[in-house]
């Protein structure tokens, strides 16, 4: 499930896994909890994120590693009713 009250970033786990990231850097970083940084099949998912400048750090990491916005990565605001429940899946698998 994504949180409708912040920010989350979904990873295409390939393209993740390509530029040779590890859930150790990420961590170190953002001192995640495990339930923040999740690995649901062909996704990865980080948040929700807190803070005022967590998602726009976070894209900026991955765009410094050579991950590319839309493609491999992207936003969602956490900006949507709480009974509105959003279900995720990389359909490339």
């Amino acid at each position: 499930m994504l949180s409708h009250t912040a920010p989350c970033v979904l990873i295409r786990r390939e393209a993740f896994e390509r530029v040779q990231l590890t859930r150790a850097q990420i961590d170190e970083a953002f001192n995640l909890t495990p339930e923040e940084f999740r690995v649901e099949g062909g996704l990865i998912v980080i948040g929700p994120l807190v803070g005022e400048d967590s998602a726009s750090d976070l894209i900026a990491q991955l765009e410094d590693a050579g991950l590319v916005y839309y493609d491999d990565f992207f936003e969602l605001s956490g900006n949507w009713p709480e009974w509105l429940r959003l279900f995720a899946m990389d359909q490339t698998r």
